[in-house]
């Protein structure tokens, strides 16, 4: 029960941490992270995870891109919960101070890996190909998550269709954008880490969906705000400057970076109608839905995605045979079911 209760109060200080993140910008998420040495572990207060191994558990390292948002926070809390389940399983969660610390992570990576004390692991790399490399000479069970890793160490990726998903929000942003009587259906994508293989599904997803509604995607204007909200008030600062006419959809591929776009953008009167997607449906995305500065939200399961991926781990290190790609599922946020997404995700923080 005390491994219960320090997961439940190091959960609650970073969703604190993150929510103010989320909406004052990179500088406190950074800090935040920084105290709290971007680690996230669980365990009883004599023993920690080499004594855990020791003791005949199983131990399992999960890397994130970040622990500093909130979607990561539940990705993390899935990730943890799998422990409260299995006594016999423990599991410590690292990550980046930021999804551009690339150096740090891969330290991250290199550390765990030249551990003994770990059994297997669970990783969302900020750079594939860098992250491939480095797991090249592992011989333990590793899973991706979140973000597929270029190399045939990965026994499975455990995440969202991320271009399907997108698809589905583009689709649904062309019927709200005929709704609010736009007639040139135009759609620009605000958009995480040029060259990230997430960002760029996300990007082809939400093409085809327009296109396939009938919209038109803009290539050309394709902004890379590299998954931050101060950015993306940059990106949307410069798309009202060149198009002080309006546009008719702002697809983002995180929350953060809609929120921040749509409070760029209020009080212009060209934009009041403007269809903004974020991608995550967390609960910072359930409260602006409600309150109006957001109109939609590709949701993830991120809770789920990180309790999956710990479970592959486990069946992996237990000799078990993994399907390639398990789908975690994603759904579309509206006005009309926000308020049951937000009470479900409180669910899963005991609020």
């Amino acid at each position: 029960m005390k491994k219960r209760k320090i997961f439940a109060i190091l959960l609650s200080l970073l969703m604190v941490v993150s929510l103010v993140a989320a909406c004052g910008g990179d500088d406190s998420a950074d800090d935040a992270a920084s105290d709290s040495d971007d680690t996230v572990a669980v365990e009883d207060a004599d023993s920690g995870s080499e004594d855990a191994a020791a003791e005949g558990d199983i131990s399992i390292s999960v890397i994130l891109k970040t622990t500093a948002s909130e979607y990561w926070g539940y990705v993390m809390a899935g990730a943890l919960s799998y422990m409260d389940d299995n006594p016999d399983v423990f599991v410590e969660v690292v990550g980046a101070a930021n999804e551009t610390a690339f150096d740090e992570q891969l330290s991250m990576i290199e550390t765990a890996l030249g551990s003994d004390a770990y059994d297997g692991f669970v990783i969302s790399p900020l750079q594939g190909d860098m992250v491939a490399t480095t797991i090249e000479g592992s011989d333990k069970p590793i899973i991706a998550i979140d973000t597929d890793i270029p190399s045939d160490k990965v026994l499975s990726f455990v995440g969202t269709g991320n271009e399907e998903a997108a698809k589905l929000g583009g689709e649904t942003a062309v019927e709200v954008a005929e709704e609010r009587g736009w007639e040139e259906l135009k759609a620009i994508c605000i958009t995480g880490v040029q060259g990230d293989t997430t960002a760029q599904a996300r990007i082809d997803g939400y093409k085809q969906g327009v296109e396939a509604a009938g919209g038109i995607f803009l290539d050309e204007e394709i902004q890379y705000a590299d998954a931050t909200t101060d950015k993306a008030v940059n990106s949307m600062e410069a798309i009202m400057q060149k198009y002080p006419e309006g546009i008719a959809m702002i697809l983002c591929n995180n929350d953060d970076m809609a929120l921040g776009a749509s409070r760029a953008a209020a009080g212009n009167e060209a934009y009041k109608d403007t269809v903004f997607v974020g991608f995550d449906g967390v609960q910072s995305a359930c409260n602006a839905i409600l309150a109006g500065e957001q109109t939609l939200s590709v949701a993830q399961d991120a809770y789920g995605m990180g309790y999956l991926a710990v479970e592959a781990a486990h069946k992996a290190i237990m000799g078990e045979e993994l399907d390639d790609f398990i789908d975690s599922g994603a759904s579309m946020i509206t006005p009309e079911n926000a308020q049951e997404q937000l009470d479900k995700l409180k669910g899963y923080l005991g609020e």
